[in-house]
């Protein structure tokens, strides 16, 4: 597996944090597009294995497909980068600032929607024959999620925006450690192994993640579901965006950091 001890892989992830904040807007965007895309047409596959198949775990074990791609692709989620980004800053280096950080969040931000929204057109397309029919089992099944994952968490008001904030600080707890999964192994094998297991198992758990909501909730508005942007913003992806920031930072970022970048003094015997 070519494994990389942990003081390795974490100066790697700083590295990569550090080159994200100065690549260029045309290369974030086009990066953070297709991210977007890849991770929709992954999440769309896996509804259709839980819908066809009547399986929802083999649906989460398939559903890693997509992200091992994107990442193997070097493509951007912004799940990623608010994980990476940060510790450049951290560590201090030369040029890396916060309004430069948060530059990269918010182009990745659009980047991804941009790319998630255009799968959500192709797939409501391709379920509806142009819009001239009902979207079918797997139409149905997406518009369902929307619903129930917006209105659903309203009914119980703040108690409900609070869990969506805790499953998207669950959900990049595991994603994030998938993305440093691709910086611990130098062979493909190695990596799609690492990246494997904590997505299939937010994925399973039902957690929030806010790049796959970009592709759920718009194509269920498009395809007919009974909740509108407003609901879809304020029930599930702005708390969904704020505890993906807070959990992939505090549970993997700072921690890993703080004990192999800048380690505590050695015990003195």
């Amino acid at each position: 597996m070519s494994y990389l001890a942990p003081a390795e892989f974490v100066t790697k992830m700083v590295d990569a944090g550090e080159s994200k904040v100065f690549m260029s807007t045309r290369d974030t965007l086009i990066r953070a597009y297709m991210a977007g895309a890849i991770l929709a047409l992954a999440a769309s596959f896996a509804i259709f294995v839980t819908t066809t198949t009547g399986s929802a775990i083999l649906g989460a074990v398939l559903f890693p497909i997509g992200f091992c791609m994107l990442y193997l692709m070097g493509f951007d989620l912004l799940t990623g980068v608010f994980v990476l980004v940060p510790l450049a800053l951290l560590d201090k280096r030369p040029g890396v600032t916060t309004s430069s950080l948060l530059r990269n969040w918010g182009l990745v931000f659009v980047g991804n929607f941009a790319g998630a929204l255009t799968v959500a057109f192709m797939m409501a397309f391709i379920f509806t024959y142009g819009f001239n029919t009902d979207p079918g089992a797997i139409g149905e099944k997406i518009a369902g999620i929307g619903e129930s994952r917006t209105l659903g968490y309203a009914e119980y008001g703040v108690a409900g925006w609070f869990t969506i904030f805790i499953r998207g600080m669950l959900c990049n707890w595991m994603v994030s450690m998938g993305v440093v999964g691709a910086m611990i192994s130098t062979s493909v094998s190695g990596k799609v192994i690492a990246m494997w297991m904590p997505i299939m198992l937010f994925f399973a758990m039902g957690f929030e993640h806010s790049v796959v909501n970009m592709f759920l909730f718009p194509s269920g508005i498009i395809m007919g579901a009974d909740f509108s942007v407003m609901d879809y913003l304020i029930w599930n992806e702005i708390p969904t965006v704020l505890g993906n920031l807070v959990g992939g930072l505090a549970f993997t970022g700072l921690t890993l950091y703080s004990t192999h970048v800048r380690t505590a003094p050695k015990r003195a015997y």
